[in-house]
C-alpha cells in the first residue's frame, strides 16, 4: 500500500471504532520505541553526538519521501511547520542539557511524567477535549507511579547532588515543551490534507539544526569512530520514525490527550529494557510503581 493510499484509508477512520482501535495501537507502539529511542541516547557518545546523527540520518531518509512520493505542503501550513520546527529544536536542546547534567534514570522518568497533565489540558483549549472524573484519576495514577519512578531511581542512583536541581529543572522544561509540541504537532497534522506530507516535510525540517550546529560546532570534524555513530543514527532514525509518526497518526485519529497519557507508558517499557538488556534490578517497589502506571493507562482508555 502506497502513501497516499494508506493515507486515504487513515483518513476514511478517522472518528470511528477501528480509528480509535488502530490509536491505541499506535500509542502503545511510540510508547515502546519511544523507551527504545530514550535508551539509544545512553550510550558511549554523548547525548547531543547522538542527537545529531539522529538527526542526520532521518533527513536523509526524508528527502526522497518528501521530494517524490507525498504531496507538498499546502503554502499556508509553512509557518505552522516553521513553529513546530522551533518547539521541536528547543525540546532537543533542553533533553540533551538534562541528560548532560543528570542520570538518565532519574531525568527520563521526570520528562514523561510531567507532560501528561500539561498536554492533555492543551488539548482541552485547542481541541476541546475533556476528560472524565475517572480518566483523570488514570492520569493521577499515571503521574504519581512515573514520578514515583524518578524519586526511587533518585535514592539509590548515584549522582552529583550538587547538579540535581539544575537536572531536574531542565527535566521539568523538558517535560513542558513536550507537552507544547505534542499539542501543537497534533494540531498541524490535522490541519494537513494528507497525514504523511506532514511526517514526511516534518522530518526533513527537523532533520536541520543539530547536525548542522554540531559540525560547526565541531569545526567540521566527525565523531571518531564514526562507524559505531552511524550505525546507532541509522537505528535511531528508523525508531524515531515509527515511535514520533506513530503519537502523530494516532492524534489525528483519536483524541490527543488519551495518546498523550499512553505514550507515557514508555517509562515501563524503559524499566524493562534496563531490566532484561542492562541487567538492572526491577525488584518490589519499582514493579508496583511500573503497574501503577499501566492501571493509570487503563483507567485513561476504560473511562471514557
Amino acid at each position: 500500500m502506497g502513501p497516499e493510499a494508506m493515507s486515504e484509508w487513515l483518513i476514511s477512520i478517522e472518528g470511528t471504532e477501528v480509528g480509535r482501535t488502530v490509536a491505541l495501537v499506535l500509542a502503545l507502539q511510540a510508547a515502546f520505541l519511544h523507551a527504545l529511542f530514550g535508551a539509544l541516547q545512553k550510550t558511549r557518545s554523548d547525548p547531543w553526538t547522538m542527537r545529531a546523527a539522529i538527526d542526520g540520518c532521518y533527513g536523509l531518509i526524508a528527502l526522497p519521501i518528501a521530494l517524490f512520493l507525498v504531496p507538498m505542503p499546502e503554502p499556508e501550513l509553512w509557518p505552522l511547520f516553521g513553529i513546530a520546527w522551533v518547539l521541536h529544536t528547543g525540546y532537543k536542546i533542553a533533553q540533551a542539557s538534562a541528560y548532560t547534567v543528570g542520570a538518565y534514570t532519574v531525568v527520563y522518568p521526570v520528562v514523561r511524567g510531567s507532560s501528561p497533565a500539561f498536554t492533555v489540558v492543551g488539548a482541552g483549549i485547542l481541541f476541546n477535549e475533556h476528560f472524565t472524573s475517572v480518566q483523570w484519576l488514570g492520569v493521577a495514577c499515571l503521574t504519581f507511579g512515573i514520578l514515583g519512578l524518578a524519586a526511587y531511581n533518585l535514592r539509590h542512583t548515584v549522582i552529583d547532588r550538587s547538579r540535581l536541581p539544575l537536572a531536574l529543572g531542565l527535566a521539568l522544561m523538558t517535560g513542558g515543551i513536550v507537552a507544547l509540541y505534542t499539542t501543537w504537532d497534533a494540531y498541524v497534522i490535522r490541519a494537513t490534507a494528507n497525514p504523511f506530507t506532514f511526517l514526511a516535510w516534518f522530518f526533513l525540517i527537523d532533520a536541520v539544526a543539530f547536525p548542522f550546529g554540531y559540525l560547526l560546532w565541531r569545526q567540521g570534524q566527525l565523531p571518531q569512530p564514526f562507524a559505531p555513530v552511524l550505525r546507532l543514527g541509522v537505528l535511531g532514525a528508523f525508531v524515531a520514525y515509527f515511535s514520533f509518526g506513530g503519537i502523530m497518526l494516532a492524534t489525528r485519529l483519536d483524541k490527543v490527550g488519551e495518546a498523550a497519557v499512553l505514550r507515557e507508558t514508555s517509562v515501563v517499557f524503559a524499566a524493562l529494557f534496563g531490566w532484561l538488556m542492562l541487567g538492572e534490578k526491577v525488584g518490589p517497589r519499582r514493579l508496583a510503581l511500573m503497574a501503577l502506571i499501566a492501571a493509570g493507562a487503563v483507567i485513561v482508555e476504560l473511562g471514557n
